[in-house]
């Protein structure tokens, strides 16, 4: 048995497919987060069996392509080669802070310092993965932590950084005391493991829950359109919009304050000109007299053109007949008082949604060999623009925006009562993809202290408790509609008022680290 440990100990093929499967089963849907501490013990063990950062770099990848597979492989689900080249490209990007790693490894300081200058580099890589035109954040070690709640109440202080903390620390501490029996490293790594989740139990059994001032009965509708068939199968996208009012008509009631439909549920093409389209100007003038008759907002996804004069025009508009422009997918609110209000949608996917760095693209193609303006797909929205909603506020933040803290945070400084999330999950089937984007919201309940109204095309919808715990979950695939009488809070947590301070530290002791293995480069 001895022999056989030590075998897999020193054998790189056992250690890269064995920690990629890990990884990849800590994930939702499978309930088995724990599994990411042993998968990082053995990366940590890939890193010290390399002669170089390169080395080191070649080892892991392997691993983390799998951990991607397993992971995001309902990508491909939408596009072949998108899903493909985004799962190739992550798992190059994440042997970065692998390199600084290694290198760290080799330096002759104290074991726990190795630990957590190797800690910080992982968690700098994450904060900055995601806040780049390339970002995907769906791997982030925290969303592994997502449907386990009551072990990581402590993220409303230092927002869902603080799991990637605890996890890397940890397993970087625990194999610090392997290489070296460092006593240090054990006494600190045990002190770590225990003390998140100690944390979390104080929050469950000491916390009090916040008392909301007011409610609002919310509507929320799941159509099941087939986002792969035009109008989502009906005939026209006013069969469709049809479609939606009946659902939403036998669900609402007079105290209905708020009707949410999902991301794209709006069939039709929506412009800020009346000259764009009749069907256009009939779908507004029609949401508009509804949300009257029912004094009611009415929230929904759609496609949102956005016509500029030519004094007004941003860099890079489309062309057409009617002036520049730019598409935006979009969130729109029809109010009781008829106006509309619009927000873009600020995180954009890349490739499937937005062609990443396409403004530093167009800059530099001098010979003009691709026409930018017309392949950016989406215009990129910039201001975090929410709805009033009664005597509160609410952002509608679409898909993608769900799983940026950062970004959310504006929102609820801002004075958001309650997070609405409107998204279309069915581009990939029923895979794992709609399981883990409803679970990852959980963790955004918890960091801001705030109810989550989530509306998706296909499901899963719901309602999740500032505590991370679900009180409502849709079926998946079903067309249905319920309500819910959602508590308005006004609580600010400590990360709402501080945000990322954690990886900021991080950062901090990332550039002190990086120092460190510049100088002496012989030690």
């Amino acid at each position: 048995m001895k022999s056989s440990l030590e075998n897999f100990w020193n054998l790189k093929w056992s250690l890269i497919l064995t920690a990629g499967i890990l990884l990849g089963l800590s994930y939702p849907p499978v309930p088995m987060p724990f599994l990411v501490f042993p998968a990082f013990l053995l990366i940590f063990r890939l890193i010290d069996l390399s002669n170089s950062a390169r080395e080191a770099a070649y080892w892991t990848y392997p691993a983390f392509l799998i951990w991607n597979i397993i992971t995001t492989y309902w990508l491909v689900m939408a596009t072949i080669g998108g899903g493909v080249a985004a799962i190739l490209a992550n798992s190059a990007v994440m042997t970065i802070p692998v390199i600084l790693q290694y290198k760290v490894q080799q330096k002759d300081i104290a074991p726990w310092l190795i630990a957590l200058f190797q800690t910080a580099f992982w968690m700098s890589f994450e904060y900055l993965h995601h806040h780049w035109d390339l970002a995907w954040p769906w791997l982030t070690i925290a969303n592994a932590w997502s449907n386990v709640p009551d072990l990581v109440q402590y993220i409303s202080i230092t927002g869902f950084w603080g799991i990637s903390f605890w996890v890397i620390f940890s397993t970087a501490l625990a194999y610090q005391f392997i290489k070296k029996s460092d006593s240090t490293s054990l006494r600190i790594g045990i002190a770590a493991v225990l003390l998140f989740p100690l944390w979390s139990l104080g929050f469950v059994l000491f916390e009090t829950e916040t008392n909301p001032q007011t409610t609002q009965e919310v509507v929320v509708v799941q159509p099941n359109f087939d986002s792969y068939e035009r109008y989502g199968g009906f005939s026209s996208s006013l069969k469709a919009q049809d479609h939606l009012l009946k659902i939403t008509d036998s669900t609402r009631t007079d105290s209905t304050s708020v009707v949410v439909w999902p991301e794209n549920a709006i069939q039709a093409d929506i412009a800020n000109i009346p000259s764009y389209s009749r069907t256009s100007n009939y779908t507004k003038g029609q949401l508009k007299r509804k949300a009257d008759r029912w004094n009611a907002s009415i929230i929904s996804g759609a496609t949102f053109y956005e016509f500029y004069s030519e004094a007004q025009k941003p860099p890079l508009p489309y062309k057409s007949e009617y002036g520049p422009f730019l598409p935006f997918n979009a969130a729109l609110a029809f109010q009781p008082d008829s106006t509309v209000e619009v927000y873009k949608k600020h995180n954009l996917v890349p490739i499937v949604e937005r062609v990443p760095f396409v403004h530093f693209l167009n800059a530099i193609d001098i010979f003009g060999w691709v026409d930018w303006a017309q392949n950016q797909s989406y215009g990129k929205g910039y201001q975090a623009k929410q709805f009033n909603v009664g005597v509160t506020k609410t952002p509608a933040l679409i898909c993608y925006d769900s799983v940026y803290p950062s970004w959310i945070r504006k929102y609820v400084q801002k004075d958001a009562g309650y997070l609405t999330i409107i998204t279309n999950d069915g581009w990939w089937g029923n895979t794992s993809g709609h399981e883990q984007h409803f679970a990852y919201a959980r963790l955004r309940a918890i960091e801001f202290d705030r109810w989550v109204v989530r509306s998706a095309n296909n499901g899963i919808s719901g309602i999740i408790a500032p505590d991370g715990s679900i009180k409502v979950e849709t079926p998946y695939w079903q067309q249905t509609a319920f309500r819910y009488d959602v508590p308005v809070l006004t609580s600010q947590t400590f990360y709402t008022r501080f945000g990322d301070w954690l990886p900021y530290l991080m950062m901090t002791l990332s550039t002190i680290g990086i120092g460190i293995t510049i100088i002496n480069k012989d030690s």
